[in-house]
């Protein structure tokens, strides 16, 4: 469905020093410094997936999403998405896409949101009946009900970008791009967002790619992760995978009855210590889970344990390191 084939993309940044000769100069004289968004990116996302497409400020996400969805051209390489080139055949491609950047907005700010609801449908020309059963469907699963009357200046954050959601999908697109979707919501809002997203995923097999910062979004919704860092695609893979290869670390917590040492054990750090709990890290790589434990009721009387694995955020921070970004 999606063909991404050694895409390259660089920008023309104006540089000044400062203080008043500076920028009298540059009112003359402008030098200039050229950075590389993208450089050969190349990938394949077939139809239904959910990719988590991720990397630092300044790694070349948005670039990306806004060459996909044929605002931008590249300078080299070629991008097929369902038989289309996104910038050379625009009008009929957008058609089958929807696109949510979470620092922009679709939705017209002093009218009613149903206002630009009414307006995108026939920017789109949805069959009116069509409208109808996908708007119903829309506000009941985004719980849009109470706030479809309100002007869009007058909602928060959150409830503005259920409605930006909606707004990407009034046209039932095939292909859903989210450029940090979630950004500043609420934990209720969050959790809304995603099992929708889940559920058009599952139900009308919309394929999704998600460009975010919050790790817990790739976490719930990802199947399949892209990490891109200085332009260039570093990691493809399988999110198990990635844990795996990158999160060898286990976290145990220990609750047990008064002990005044540190229970020191060889493969572990001691991320927390008390009298009576201690919590582990564990490397995989050098010992089982099952070894810790049975050290730990050899030295202690153990209440509880849990064991847990390495939080998202840690398998990411390492990739990064491990790919210096």
């Amino acid at each position: 469905m999606i063909n991404v084939e050694g895409i390259s993309k660089s920008f023309r940044v104006a540089k000044r020093s400062t203080g008043l000769l500076q920028a009298t100069k540059s009112l003359f004289y402008r030098e200039h410094t050229t950075v590389e968004a993208l450089k050969n990116i190349s990938f394949t996302i077939n139809q239904g997936e959910i990719v988590g497409y991720i990397g630092p400020n300044g790694a070349g996400k948005s670039t990306t999403i806004k060459i996909m969805s044929g605002i931008l051209v590249p300078e080299q390489g070629k991008c097929t998405i369902m038989g289309y080139t996104p910038w050379k055949e625009r009008t009929q491609y957008v058609k089958n896409i929807g696109v949510v950047f979470g620092q922009r907005s679709q939705l017209w700010w002093d009218v009613p949101v149903i206002d630009s609801f009414e307006l995108l449908k026939d920017i789109y020309k949805v069959p009116l009946e069509q409208y109808k059963s996908t708007i119903n469907l829309l506000i009941e699963t985004l719980e849009l009900q109470g706030i479809i009357h309100t002007p869009v200046r007058q909602l928060s954050l959150g409830q503005r970008m259920r409605c930006e959601i909606a707004a990407s999908l009034i046209h039932s697109p095939q292909i859903l791009f989210l450029d940090e979707p979630t950004i500043g919501l609420d934990a209720i809002s969050k959790i809304a967002v995603r099992q929708f997203i889940k559920t058009i995923n599952k139900e009308k097999g919309v394929t999704v790619i998600l460009t975010t910062h919050d790790m817990s979004d790739i976490e719930a919704l990802a199947d399949r992760v892209l990490l891109i860092g200085k332009g260039s695609l570093l990691y493809d893979g399988n999110l198990e995978e990635m844990r795996k290869r990158f999160g060898a670390q286990k976290i145990i917590t220990a609750d047990y009855r008064k002990h005044q040492k540190p229970l020191d054990i060889p493969g572990t750090t001691i991320l927390s210590w008390s009298p009576e709990r201690a919590i582990l890290g564990v490397d995989t790589d050098q010992i089982r889970t099952s070894e810790v434990i049975t050290q730990l009721s050899a030295r202690v009387e153990l209440l509880d344990v849990t064991i847990e694995a390495q939080p998202i955020e840690e398998t990411i921070l390492q990739l990064y390191k491990e790919f210096q970004i």
